[in-house]
């Protein structure tokens, strides 16, 4: 049982992995839409590459999303409409009536003969008026159909004009009062009329909408069935709009028939291990050639989170309407695995995410071509994410490869660059706008995974940050020297193309342990005092050595990241503090080399191996009383061999013609540092 703790501990790291690689497949195939895949592919305006197609079993030809919508459109347009006849509100206008007649003529002006005309002629007025009643605003403007006025619980058809609209009550007056010769009262009737009469017909938007809804319900998705055995489409024969339906349909009926109960399983197997033969390609490719990466398991399972939230993501999107698939910003996932790790490692990965996205999404070679394209473009173009300019201008690249991309796919289906579809332009645009929150994205995940972009090192090379401050104010030599390493460092990594960002802010905070005691090195001593002399080698050489532990507690105390800490633990590799150990030995032959020697780790990258080398050369060449060129020639050489044959760059993928290279650079820079000029003869 030991020896099984004991093998479980040692391969932890391992296990993880296996794990994070089980779910991760897990994960996504649970994402996938739950239906078989067709075994052609099929574009419109494409010859058929495959044998003759014979109809495997019976089934429908579905319409078209777009011939739906005509019939739909169609029904719309012969909608019934229904209004609602209000006997009530008749009732009190007819009651109303009665009680303003008598003021409007006096029965002292007219003779009851004629008070009877006048009262027959104001119900006439009203009869006609309230037949089929008043409606305020009328719907039947908008449809061709029938126009029904339910009263007393009876629907019955009439023509929509038969419907009277308030605006209309001066013409039915006038009419009704010619016929009975009183037009000399048709002022009188008008202002009484005016206030008596009130709409009592109103629109039923919600019977009206019952019956659109069962109209359109009666709609049919299909058109014609085609018979087992019946041939679809021949070898080489162009699939357009006459057999393009008919293969859509059996693509739709084949992948939910394939989608059964006793298929589930096989197609969940199918589908699992090819989801698995991606994800293993990941993993050997991180091993083989990122093995920092592969190491540590946070940086594998930020990948591996990356592409999980792509791939549900984009699914869901599918689920939820599959026209809006390409608003899915998948660009974003090479810019930020580029801002963290590499543009190979980027660009792997993103293929590979849309290798898994193929199995998902509708037309899967136009989506995995447009998709590799741009995903190749936001490579290429994006440079030095931490300036604004160069996002702007890769997300609009990127928005113009996509809409290049889609027309010309439209140019190959149409023949031509009628019906373009505007709204999938917008997608593209939508999308680049999207993108742009890459910016925020990037600062979550450094919080979340602890990693460090450019953005984050450009504000910790900033000499007035806090840490910075304090130490140009208690090791002012000290913060002098790093500026001067920075510079050099920065200049190396320029010349063999490694992260010149990284290099200066390693350097800026590699020595920051020296504030704990700043008069215990020389670059801080403006005095002739040397506190060394009052100690012994050993003490001396602790203090020395201690001041790599002090940076890497007083780093991490300042929240300082992980990568910027490895150049404070490696700046001085396993070297020896060879004055301190050679006067100690002077006073006891016996002493151990390894009390005087840096605890290490070596340095495992380009970058720490050049900031050891400038913080070595800059150091040391403040001793150098006469410099000439040969002297800095000499000087830089011995001190980086001497480096070399103490073996601190056999872990940092370093070559010797990158050495050369920043040999080179580190005398041009010492050079112009002390002015040195050409001598020319008296």
């Amino acid at each position: 049982m030991r020896k099984f703790l004991d093998n479980l501990f040692k391969n932890q790291s391992l296990i993880y992995k296996y794990f994070l690689y089980v779910v991760s497949v897990a994960c996504i195939v649970f994402f996938f839409p739950k239906g078989g895949k067709f075994k052609y592919e099929f574009q419109k305006g494409k010859p058929w590459q495959y044998e003759n197609l014979y109809a495997p079993f019976d089934f429908s030809i579905k319409k078209g999303a777009e011939e739906i919508a005509r019939e739909q459109e169609a029904i719309r347009r012969q909608q019934d409409i229904y209004y609602r006849y209000d006997d009530s509100i008749r009732r009190e206008v007819y009651q109303d009536f009665e009680r303003g007649f008598p003021s409007l003529f006096n029965s002292d002006d007219f003779a009851p003969a004629q008070l009877k005309v006048l009262k027959s002629a104001g119900r006439a007025i009203l009869d006609s008026l309230y037949e089929n009643g008043i409606v305020m605003k009328s719907n039947t403007e908008r449809t061709e159909g029938q126009t029904y006025l339910i009263r007393s619980n009876e629907a019955q058809r009439i023509k929509p004009g038969k419907l009277l609209h308030p605006q209309n009550l001066d013409g039915v007056i006038d009419q009704i009062l010619k016929a009975n010769r009183l037009e000399a009262y048709t002022k009188d009737y008008k202002e009484l009329f005016f206030d008596l009469v009130r709409p009592n017909v109103f629109y039923d938007a919600d019977l009206s909408e019952r019956g659109l809804q069962d109209e359109l319900s009666k709609i049919s998705h299909t058109r014609g069935t085609v018979d087992e055995g019946k041939l679809i489409i021949a070898k080489g024969e162009v699939v357009e709009a006459e057999n393009l339906d008919i293969l859509n349909s059996l693509k739709t009926e084949y992948e939910s028939e394939l989608w059964a109960a006793n298929n589930y399983y096989f197609i969940l197997f199918g589908y699992t291990v090819l989801v698995a033969l991606v994800l293993l390609m990941l993993f050997l490719f991180l091993k083989k050639y990122r093995p920092d990466i592969f190491e540590h398991n946070t940086k594998v399972t930020f990948i591996f989170f990356n592409i999980l939230f792509m791939v549900f993501i984009t699914t869901m999107v599918v689920k939820y309407d599959e026209a809006y698939v390409f608003v899915v910003p998948l660009c974003i996932l090479p810019l930020i695995l580029k801002t963290f790790f590499d543009a190979r490692l980027g660009l792997f990965v993103h293929v590979l995410t849309i290798l898994i996205l193929g199995f998902v999404v509708p037309n899967s070679f136009e989506y995995i071509f447009l998709q590799i394209i741009v995903g190749v473009v936001t490579i290429l173009t994006v440079s030095e994410l931490y300036k604004r300019a160069n996002l702007f201008i890769s997300v609009g690249q990127i928005t113009l490869i996509y809409v290049v991309g889609y027309l010309a796919f439209h140019i190959i289906h149409e023949g031509n660059l009628d019906n373009i579809a505007w709204f999938t332009l917008g997608l593209f645009l939508l999308n680049g706008m999207i993108t742009l929150f890459v910016q925020p994205m990037i600062y979550i995940y450094e919080k979340l995974f602890g990693l460090v972009s450019d953005v984050s090192l450009l504000e910790l090379s900033d000499t007035n940050s806090k840490l910075l401050k304090e130490l140009s104010n208690k090791a002012p030599g000290t913060f002098h020297h790093s500026l001067q390493v920075a510079n050099l460092a920065e200049a190396a990594a320029n010349e063999i193309g490694a992260n010149a960002m990284l290099v200066r802010v390693g350097a800026l905070y590699h020595d920051i342990g020296k504030m704990g005691n700043p008069t215990y090195f020389t670059e801080n001593q403006i005095t002739n005092v040397n506190p060394h002399d009052e100690l012994s080698p050993k003490d001396s050489g602790r203090i020395i050595i201690d001041h790599v532990i002090n940076g890497i507690e007083i780093a991490k105390k300042n929240n300082i990241p992980d990568r910027v800490i490895d150049f404070i633990r490696s700046h001085h590799g396993t070297t020896l503090v060879y004055y301190f150990y050679m006067k100690e030995k002077e006073r006891n032959p016996d002493t151990d080399e390894r009390e005087f020697r840096y605890p290490g780790p070596t340095p495992f990258s380009k970058e720490t191996a050049i900031l050891m080398m400038a913080d070595s050369v800059e150091a040391a060449s403040k001793s150098l009383k006469n410099p000439t060129f040969t002297v800095i020639n000499d000087f830089v050489e011995k001190i980086i061999d001497g480096q070399m044959r103490a073996g601190q760059f056999l872990n940092a993928n370093i070559t010797f013609k990158e050495i050369e290279s920043i040999k080179k650079i580190f005398k041009q820079k010492l050079t112009n540092i002390y002015h040195l000029r050409v001598e020319y003869p008296e």
